[in-house]
């Protein structure tokens, strides 16, 4: 997952990271409850995210896909998710004007709960590898309607300036193909913007032509201004 905790936008910030967020980061994104947490999920971008650690350990059956994990991707990721989560960390702090500290109480905050899912990744990560799969949207390497949910955050949207229309909408096409039940995306803010994606509207009327129904639901979680809410699609029947 590549971050976007810049609100700004990457100027000033270096390399784009790949970013470590957690089980409760998720859960607050996506409004998942413990019954959803039951199913079997799919992370794409799934970056060095904490997630799939945390709900297995539960006993539950996510998987993690990424380009990031191609070739020796996945070992790189892992080696490196601490040190990313502390640099993540230093832009956070230089500007903590820019950010909502609503779900974080401060940087401090934000800190630990970055680092803390970065070691959760790459322990797990080397343990379990065949739960992070090497895939590039908008073509995934599974069958139709593998996990019943599927979720994905901080890629479709917050590029809208690096990835184009068509992008988006093969890549929602292509995330209800392995769904079962529903594909969840947060945020719907491009980086360095407190609005919507401004090609929201038609995009969702596209989908709607190939039978995917959507709506908008706000959920209890924010730290880019204005990035309170994620698109919910359901998948046709």
């Amino acid at each position: 997952m590549i971050d976007n905790d810049m609100s700004t936008g990457t100027g000033g910030f270096g390399e784009i990271l790949v970013s470590s967020r957690s089980l409760a980061e998720y859960q607050a994104m996506f409004a998942l409850t413990d019954d959803d947490l039951d199913r079997r999920i799919l992370d794409c971008p799934g970056g060095a995210a904490g997630f799939t650690a945390e709900v297995s350990r539960r006993g539950g059956d996510v998987t993690a896909c990424d380009v990031a994990y191609f070739g020796d991707g996945l070992e790189q990721v892992a080696a490196t998710a601490v040190a990313e989560a502390d640099r993540g960390n230093r832009y956070v702090r230089e500007h903590a004007d820019a950010y909502s500290w609503t779900f974080f109480a401060d940087p401090d905050a934000h800190h630990r709960a970055r680092r803390e899912s970065a070691e959760h990744f790459a322990a797990h990560a080397r343990a379990a590898p065949d739960r992070y799969v090497a895939a590039r949207l908008p073509t995934l390497p599974f069958p139709d309607h593998t996990f019943d949910l599927v979720l994905s955050s901080h890629l479709l949207f917050s590029y809208a300036d690096d990835l184009d229309y068509a992008f988006h909408y093969r890549s929602i096409v292509e995330l209800a193909r392995v769904a079962i039940t529903e594909v969840r995306l947060f945020p719907l803010t491009p980086i360095g913007s407190s609005k919507r994606y401004p090609r929201l509207e038609q995009l969702l009327a596209d989908l709607s032509e190939v039978g995917i129904r959507s709506r908008i639901a706000r959920v209890d979680y924010e730290f880019q201004d204005g990035a309170d809410e994620m698109l919910v699609c359901p998948v046709p029947t």
